[in-house]
């Protein structure tokens, strides 16, 4: 693991949040290594990210990332900081496909205390390419990843590249917006131009962090004065004007490098542990959601179909039972076959009228049954075993609730949780959806032919 040594107050305190990052970022890669399969397979490549944050921040690495629209200059930015070409220019623009990082070893700038520490510059799609949505969602995802942004424009801001600066805002880290192609530009016009930025970007960036650069400056004649004294003329292009954009990239990094990429990476880790908290809540509301209505329509048909009078009744406890160990089970909650059954009573009991109405359709149900030795089923199939599933399922959103809240009821109880369960559902939507299923199993019987 790097170390970071403390030469001052302001070291000292770097030196924590550094440390501070590196363990939240790893304590999120420990949540991501207890989800179950499911969840990691959703997660493989936040987790991928993750890592990746890892080893920059124990390696220092620190990363500006190139946003634009086409034809901006961004790659030529690039070539330019770097001093060679190591980025394609295409002059009809478009042609930056994926994310590119490229090593800016020129930049003259370390992490002090970590020696493997490096700049690196990484160049995007432009953010109008059409047909660019996905590589627009990558690009994002490489900001809030960077821990400097720049971004690049030739003229004043159009409505596309404001929105996406706003939007480049919102993820807290250094802009500097850089005015490309400034060499196209009369002394007049940048002055003008000069202004305009610095209103509409007020608030938004700082004044100091906009900056001038001619990446790739046009072609201008020389005339050439050769030995014998004859003049010849030949055309080339001006050297590169980027020394205020790395004054500025220079002044950024030292007075926060290691605070900088301490913050970016507890951010990231901290979006991540979000992400994964939000995901768990997502998957185990939907396997709960179709655990309960499975387990209603379970206890709906096998109450319905039993011709055998009231030991309907005491299958359908049953199937109460196992869908509150199976909801436990869901939300990593250990539950006792007893506890389990103290539960299923509180809810019972909390429920009131609900089960009353639905033992009131057993015991009317079952007295037809044994009076017709069984017959009765298909009669009393449907209001009987309706009414079971129904109750079954009010069961199972009270103890979803339950579980959701970690085993407890909080402040409100099991009564104030099963009304408001009550109030919120469709009961006749849900009896009506129950009498389907029964009668697509009645119709699978033999028994349902005997009229």
């Amino acid at each position: 693991m790097a170390t970071v040594a403390a030469s001052g107050t302001s070291d000292i305190s770097d030196d924590r949040r550094y440390l501070d990052a590196l363990q939240s970022v790893r304590h999120t890669l420990d949540r991501f290594r207890g989800c179950s399969e499911q969840e990691k397979e959703l997660l493989r490549q936040d987790l991928s990210q993750l890592q990746t944050m890892e080893t920059k921040l124990t390696s220092g690495r620190v990363e500006i990332v190139v946003f634009g629209e086409i034809s901006t200059g961004k790659s030529a930015l690039i070539n330019a900081l770097v001093g060679k070409a190591v980025t394609q220019v295409d002059i009809q623009g478009g042609w930056t496909k994926e994310i590119w990082h490229v090593a800016w070893d020129g930049a003259g700038y370390r992490i002090p205390g970590l020696a493997n520490s490096e700049v690196v510059l990484i160049d995007t799609p432009g953010i109008n390419e059409v047909g660019g949505a996905d590589r627009g969602e990558m690009a994002q995802d490489t900001a809030r990843q960077a821990d400097v942004i720049l971004f690049v424009i030739d003229s004043d801001l159009n409505e596309t590249e404001y929105s996406a600066l706003v939007a480049l805002a919102s993820v807290n880290k250094p802009i500097i917006v850089v005015l490309n192609k400034i060499d196209l530009y009369s002394k007049k016009e940048r002055e003008r131009l000069d202004e305009i930025l610095a209103q509409r970007l007020e608030g938004i960036v700082p004044l100091e962090s906009i900056v001038e650069t001619s990446a790739q400056p046009k072609e201008v004649e020389y005339i050439i004065q050769q030995a014998d004294g004859t003049e010849r003329s030949e055309w080339r292009n001006p050297p590169p004007k980027i020394e205020d954009l790395k004054l500025r990239l220079l002044e950024v990094l030292e007075e926060d490098g290691l605070g900088l990429l301490a913050l970016n990476a507890a951010m990231y880790a901290a979006d991540k542990s979000d992400r994964v908290a939000a995901l768990k809540v997502k998957i185990r509301d939907r396997r709960a959601n179709q655990t309960v209505w499975s387990f209603a329509v379970a206890k709906a048909v096998a109450v319905g179909a039993n011709p055998a009078a009231f030991f309907d009744v005491l299958g359908g406890s049953a199937v109460d039972l196992a869908m509150l160990r199976a909801l436990a089970h869901i939300y990593g909650i250990d539950m006792t076959w007893s506890n389990v059954e103290k539960l299923a009573t509180s809810i019972l009991q909390a429920a009131g009228w609900t089960i009353t109405a639905e033992l009131g359709t057993h015991a009317l149900s079952s007295l037809v049954k044994a009076a017709t030795l069984g017959w009765g089923t298909v009669l009393t199939a449907l209001p009987q075993g309706a009414a079971a599933g129904y109750g079954s399922y009010i069961v199972g959103k009270a103890a979803k609730y339950y579980f959701e809240h970690g085993a407890s009821w909080g402040d409100e109880g099991p009564k104030t949780v099963v009304k408001r369960i009550l109030a919120e559902t469709d009961k006749k939507s849900v009896l009506q959806d129950l009498k389907q299923e029964i009668q697509k199993k009645l119709h699978l019987n033999r028994h349902s032919d005997d009229k």
